[in-house]
């Protein structure tokens, strides 16, 4: 196969580019086609989609951590958004990527809290540039969320990563569908199920308040997870990694309008401005 045939799959993370999470992502699609890896050139978790003004933007080539075939990798001064921004902007040769990896992340990404998280913001990037797009977390305790801990076995991830990027690469996502989130159960295997759910309502980290004696003092927020997995809706993605121990496969869309009754919630708020309700 000539290169210009070769598929581009881009790969980002929240972790940084330091991490092992993104390099099992990397290895799993070793000789799939001309692999290119633009991350954080620090620690991200936590930026959503952001793009803050001060970021610089540097671009640092890297040397990948091992043999990974046809592989180029860069780390950006920036956020994964940012990071995803300029690979298509300025390192993908013109060549439009044909699937986007974020991840592999440290935690799960699951419920209400995922704008929040840079996995899946970058994932959110590249699918309104036109790339087909996964997000891809593997569940961890807490204390390994921002570490680059060796001790976390990304295999059986990165398995189902390729599986469902092979998918993506020769299939085009139904409409209303942009980013497929994939949460995996740290004890999962090459053949643990999955299932295709829906994004939970419920909160499964909670702000903790910050210690200090005045408001002046330097205090960070910190988080906590506090979450009943019993009470989480049975077609959710809370439901299905933390109660039933599967891969929770969850479809989002960029259109975040509500699929509320648009004529019942005009009614509503006619009768709310005519009436002072």
């Amino acid at each position: 196969m000539a290169d210009s045939a070769k598929p581009t799959i881009l790969f980002t993370n929240d972790d940084g580019i330091r991490s092992p999470g993104l390099w099992a992502a990397v290895a799993a699609f070793r000789g799939v086609g001309r692999l290119l890896v633009t991350a954080p050139r620090e620690q991200q978790s936590g930026m959503g989609r952001s793009m803050p003004h001060y970021s610089e933007g540097r671009i640092h080539p890297y040397t990948p951590p091992g043999d990974f075939g046809d592989c180029l990798a860069y780390a950006v001064d920036g956020t994964p958004a940012q990071a995803v921004q300029h690979a298509v902007l300025e390192l993908a040769e013109r060549q439009h990527p044909a699937l986007l990896v974020s991840g592999i992340n440290y935690g799960e990404n699951t419920g209400n809290g995922v704008t929040i998280s840079g996995t899946v913001g970058a994932a959110l990037e590249g699918a309104s540039l036109g790339i087909r797009s996964i997000a891809v977390s593997l569940q961890t305790t807490t204390d390994l969320h921002l570490s680059h801990s060796e001790d976390v076995d990304f295999r059986p991830a990165a398995t189902w990563t390729r599986h469902f990027g092979d998918w993506l690469i020769s299939h085009a996502l139904p409409d209303d569908v942009d980013v497929l989130k994939i949460d995996v159960p740290w004890s999962a295997t090459e053949t643990t199920d999955w299932r295709l759910t829906r994004l939970s309502r419920r909160r499964v980290y909670f702000p903790t308040r910050p210690e200090r004696l005045t408001l002046s003092d330097p205090a960070k927020l910190g988080y906590r997870y506090h979450a009943d997995p019993d009470l989480a809706e049975p077609d959710s993605d809370v439901y299905a990694l933390l109660h039933d121990g599967l891969i929770s496969v969850t479809p989002i869309s960029l259109d975040l309008t509500s699929r509320t009754d648009m004529f019942r919630l005009r009614q509503i708020l006619l009768g709310s401005q005519a009436y002072g309700a």
